[in-house]
């Protein structure tokens, strides 16, 4: 090939001029787009403004008071506080304390290992002592409960 015939860089690729590719390529309909809201969906959802205005009205949006510079006065009065902690419901809530106070139901006094009255019967069970090692987080959870007879008891008895 003589240099005449080497195409060039700019030879190489010549777009056609006719922009018929083009022609598709807009923006995806939103209506045809596949898992996207619907015209409908996005009228009936409405319009929720913001909770704050925005900051068009806020110090330095003109040119005069960009070069002015803002004060630290008009900062801090644009700071918003932290909201506060949320309220308990006053039981137990002791700063440093030790969390809720023990339900009377729910027994004070630690159980250590159980053990099973009968064999083979699993409903009841004994208290034989706090075993050596730690106990685990569901031997520690276990606690006893005093019996508690009341009138009806006695009501219930055949005489």
């Amino acid at each position: 090939m003589s240099d005449a015939q080497t195409p060039l860089g700019d030879d190489a690729y010549q777009p056609t001029g006719s922009n018929e590719e083009q022609a598709d390529a807009a923006p995806v309909d939103p209506e045809d787009a596949v898992g996207e809201r619907s015209y409908d969906d996005m009228l009936d959802e409405g319009y929720s403004p913001p909770e704050r205005p925005l900051g068009v009205t806020k110090y330095g949006t003109t040119a005069a008071e960009q070069r002015a510079g803002e004060s630290l006065d008009q900062r801090l009065r644009q700071e918003v506080p932290d909201p506060d902690e949320p309220a308990g419901d006053g039981i137990g809530d002791l700063p440093g304390g030790e969390g809720e106070p023990l339900d009377p139901e729910a027994g004070a006094a630690r159980a250590g290992r159980l053990s099973a009255r009968e064999p083979g019967v699993d409903t009841f069970a004994e208290d034989v002592g706090i075993d050596g090692g730690a106990a685990g987080a569901e031997e520690a959870a276990v606690h006893v409960v005093p019996d508690y007879r009341d009138d009806r008891d006695e009501l219930d008895q055949p005489e």
